[in-house]
């Protein structure tokens, strides 16, 4: 996922493609739960997910039969995710795009757009990608965001997968998007309890947070 890196010497580029290349598997290769839950009623069409990683979010919804653009700062992780995609037989149905999306961000709208952990050192570039990302949602669309709550149990003030400073609740990043309150409905705004891994394989709770907003069509 394109989450930054805390520094101001090395680009995100560099940065994520030496952490991808550590280990042949950087994340779980599977769906994040909320993304499931959120979206499975719902009827596909096109989504555009935002610091997609290895994939498995895009392959899952292609499964599902969405049309999705998927986006990272990462070529190793996109590469990945491409070999991952054309062994489920879904290859055809994602556009993978390396991307830093501080800079730049793809054209269109989109009946979904999913940022998942998309954190970056200095939640005003954060900001900046969400509120881009508002735009791109479609009449009748929804935009789900989900993110950390804090750092992990067992680290204090810093996450190695996401180095951060700050974790917003979903009140501030809602407040950050400034939607305008007849343009767009809040149909999810929450704090839960996950289990993560921790750094020596021993399950702990972690608290994320969701926001889930539609834009009324």
């Amino acid at each position: 996922m394109n989450h930054g890196n805390g520094s101001t010497t090395v680009p995100d580029e560099e940065f994520w493609d030496a952490r991808y290349a550590e280990r042949d598997r950087i994340w779980s290769g599977k769906p994040n739960a909320t993304l499931v839950r959120e979206v499975s009623d719902r009827a596909p069409g096109t989504a555009l997910e935002l610091g997609c990683g290895e994939g498995a979010d895009a392959i899952w919804l292609a499964r599902q039969g969405w049309r999705v653009t998927a986006v990272d700062v990462s070529g190793v992780a996109l590469g990945r995710a491409a070999e991952q995609a054309a062994a489920a037989g879904v290859a055809d149905r994602i556009d993978w795009q390396r991307r830093d999306l501080s800079l730049s961000f793809p054209e269109g709208s989109y009946d979904l757009v999913s940022a998942q952990f998309l954190h970056h050192p200095g939640e005003v570039f954060r900001e900046r990608i969400l509120r881009t990302a508002v735009a791109a949602v479609a009449p009748g669309g929804v935009l789900l965001i989900v993110g950390h709550a804090g750092p992990p149990p067992w680290q204090h003030g810093h996450d190695h997968d996401h180095p951060v400073d700050e974790f917003p609740t979903t009140d501030e990043v809602l407040a950050a998007l400034a939607l305008p309150a007849d343009a767009w409905e809040v149909q999810l705004s929450e704090e839960f309890t996950r289990m993560q891994d921790g750094p020596d394989g021993q399950p702990l709770e972690r608290i994320d947070a969701a926001l889930k907003v539609r834009r009324r069509g």
